[in-house]
């Protein structure tokens, strides 16, 4: 209660703030009040700071200053010491929980907002990391999301350009899922046999009997944080790239689905420039029409038909729009498949500007506020976002690759009744249920 009191009073003086710069007139510092938010929000190392991150890598979703400060914030907490790991464990595993493993490291390896992670070892060797989820977070996840809430509400009072209850609908059901840690092994488990044939890519495997709805045990995969890969040479950093693209796309044109998390820490590159992926419990599974709608857009720019653009994005909930509307969201779908449709090697950004795609992510938020807004469908959230994540790891890794004939690759052919087909057996293979 104190936690979320101490929180509470900040925004909401923040709040207060904002708002009596919109309709009393007062100066505000933006850059300034953004900072503050930032700050207020890293002293609560918990959920609403992961949204916060989540909420700095969603085009439109924050003014630019916003977007900034709340990017900054850091992905490690200081992590829960021996007592409470031991309390923890025991409840998971039972009394007798240490003797199920040859070693456990005391301290943790890494701590982040919803839990931490631990080495461990097997009698035969094998080596593990062990994922503990903090206590109460399903109270701590349901505080903050309305801690989100208050927060949209204000935005929206001071720009309507884009309409947030549908985001913030994403986000919670995003979040609740990623508290559950036996969905996420099933996500693991998906993963696996969605990749399976993908040399570039590796999952950890899951030590089922271990595993809990709060403690999942996995191999642990040794790896290169994807922060330092930067100095590599060029051609390696093109390899990194190139099986970042296959382990984020293959998944998603073939059975549906798409990593929605595009933190960096969730990475690691291999000496070879091959890549492990460790995170899995923000995974989206979308309706193969929706999948055939990314596609139709993409032809539907390549070959200017206006028409087969309106209906890609209806198909995707978009509604009411005339061409005024349509013609702003094709400035963004321009920017977003322009490295897929030029036959060329090149950077996935040609300008240099920071954060990818923040330029004109700003412009189009100006001609929608212009309009009177839109209000993007729920699938529309995480999918931008995942574009938004892989550019801006492919911007650090300065990689110059033929976008288009990869993208072109994993298209051919493409059958929306085949993906079904696929998408429905993994899944099932994987004990989840089909896409909402």
């Amino acid at each position: 209660m104190r936690r979320y009191a101490r929180v509470s009073a900040a925004v909401g003086g923040l709040a207060a703030r904002l708002a009596g710069a919109r309709y009393l007139g007062l100066n505000l510092d933006r850059a300034k009040h953004a900072g503050e938010l930032r700050r207020a929000l890293g002293g609560l190392k918990g959920p609403l700071m992961k949204v916060a991150q989540l909420m700095a890598t969603i085009p439109d979703a924050l003014p630019g200053e916003y977007a900034a400060e709340l990017a900054q914030l850091q992905a490690d907490a200081p992590s829960m010491g021996w007592p409470f790991v031991r309390r923890r464990m025991t409840a998971e595993l039972g009394p007798d929980w240490e003797r199920k493993f040859a070693g456990f490291e005391r301290d943790a390896a890494h701590a982040a907002s919803l839990g931490q992670v631990h080495r461990a070892r097997l009698a035969d060797g094998t080596r593990l990391a062990c994922k503990l989820q903090y206590p109460d977070m399903e109270s701590a996840v349901e505080a903050d999301l309305a801690q989100l809430k208050l927060i949209f509400r204000v935005y929206e009072r001071y720009d309507r350009a884009i309409s947030t209850p549908q985001i913030h609908a994403e986000i919670a059901a995003r979040l609740r899922e990623e508290l559950d840690y036996a969905r996420e092994a099933k996500h693991m488990r998906l993963y696996a046999a969605m990749l399976k044939d993908e040399a570039g890519v590796h999952v950890p495997r899951l030590i089922d009997r271990l595993c809990t709805r709060r403690l999942i045990v996995m191999t642990w995969l040794d790896g290169t944080p994807l922060l330092k890969t930067g100095e590599l040479p060029a051609a390696k950093r093109n390899r990194v790239a190139m099986n970042l693209f296959r382990a984020w796309y293959v998944p998603f044109y073939f059975f549906g689905t798409i990593h929605g998390d595009p933190h960096l820490g969730n990475y690691t590159v291999r000496p070879d420039q091959s890549v492990n992926l460790m995170d899995f419990g923000c995974i989206r599974v979308f309706k193969p029409s929706f999948v055939k709608g990314v596609i139709d857009l993409y032809e539907a720019l390549r070959d200017g038909n206006e028409a087969q653009a309106v209906a890609a994005y209806e198909s995707w909930g978009f509604a009411r729009l005339d061409r005024a509307v349509i013609e702003v969201l094709n400035l963004w779908a321009r920017f977003v498949y322009a490295p897929l449709l030029d036959d060329r090697p090149r950077r996935i950004q040609d300008a240099e500007t920071g954060q990818y795609g923040r330029a004109v992510a700003e412009k189009v938020h100006e001609e929608l506020r212009r309009l009177g807004g839109v209000k993007p469908p729920r699938e529309f959230v995480f999918m931008d976002r995942a574009a938004i994540g892989l550019g801006s790891v492919f911007m650090r890794l300065k990689a110059e690759i033929n976008w288009h004939r990869m993208f072109r690759a994993l298209i051919e052919g493409f059958d929306v009744d085949a993906l079904a087909r696929r998408q429905a057996k993994a899944l099932k293979a994987a004990d989840l249920p089909p896409p909402e």
